[in-house]
């Protein structure tokens, strides 16, 4: 592990990443980067993040116009099932899969990291090497992407001092069928209601509704006590049919809908709550 491990505390320990490369065509030696993955040897804990917006994908197709688009989508799930099976054996786990990632799927080597929340570093790992680029200042920027809206909920939480208190990352295939993809933002119990948070794109993906209502729905019938809320990225207007929409898929589903700019309040009237 690099030098930087020797200045480990227990506040900060010494972690290690390896980020995830795609590269379609081998003659050329060009990747794009999918995924990164963050972890604590000593403690074989550990945070994966694969690409999941439509945005990111859509990078990997004006990168590489043949992109194995199912390949990408099918690997969370498979790099799951090798986590789960490996029992903690990091070492022997990644060198398979250094020996077998197919030939379009590579690891890059091995770097080391201080980190005292794996959270909020697999976060900044993954906008610094996977995230499509920030758009230059003065430039042209569409209206709030579903990852911008949650990156501005993660900054909420930590400053309301609740980001300890949440589950992040929620896996919804217990509550669905096997193989679903979806992952929810955030969760959080309080007098034994469970809480879900999700933050949506209501410019850019408004049919992200219709997953998340039926999401919700499939979650309270299998939990005797749920709550849910989506912050999108703008409010939503009565006079507006998109709007109209989303507002009543979410509420037929029992799904508040937060609008960002009052998700600081929101989140302010939580707080009490979780103490």
């Amino acid at each position: 592990m690099p030098e930087t491990a020797t200045l480990s505390t227990p506040e900060r320990p010494a972690c290690a990443y390896r980020i995830l490369r795609y590269t379609p065509n081998l003659v050329r030696d060009e990747w794009v980067n999918v995924g990164v993955l963050v972890y604590n040897p000593a403690t074989g804990e550990r945070r994966l993040r694969l690409l999941e917006e439509p945005g990111e994908y859509a990078r990997v197709r004006r990168l590489h116009p043949h992109a194995d688009e199912a390949l990408l989508r099918a690997l969370r799930d498979d790099l799951e099932r090798q986590f789960a099976a490996a029992n903690g054996d990091w070492q022997q786990l990644l060198a398979k899969w250094d020996a077998t990632l197919s030939n379009a799927l590579q690891l890059a080597p091995q770097k080391g990291v201080l980190a005292g929340d794996l959270d909020a570093e697999l976060e900044r790992l993954y906008a610094d090497h996977v995230a499509p680029p920030a758009p230059r200042p003065g430039s042209f920027e569409r209206p709030g992407s579903r990852g911008a809206v949650r990156g501005y909920c993660t900054q909420v939480f930590r400053q309301a001092r609740l980001w300890e208190r949440l589950e992040k990352n929620i896996r919804v295939d217990d509550f669905t069928f096997p193989g679903d993809p979806m992952k929810l933002d955030y969760a959080y119990r309080r007098n034994g209601t469970r809480g879900f948070v999700q933050a949506l794109s209501v410019t850019r993906a408004p049919a992200d509704a219709k997953l998340l209502a039926y999401t919700a729905q499939r979650i309270r019938a299998k939990t005797s006590s749920a709550e849910f809320a989506a912050v999108t990225d703008v409010p939503l207007a009565a006079d507006n049919d998109r709007h109209r929409f989303v507002r009543d898929t979410l509420r037929d589903a029992g799904v508040d809908p937060v609008p960002l700019e009052g998700f600081a309040v929101w989140v302010a009237k939580l707080r009490p709550l979780l103490q």
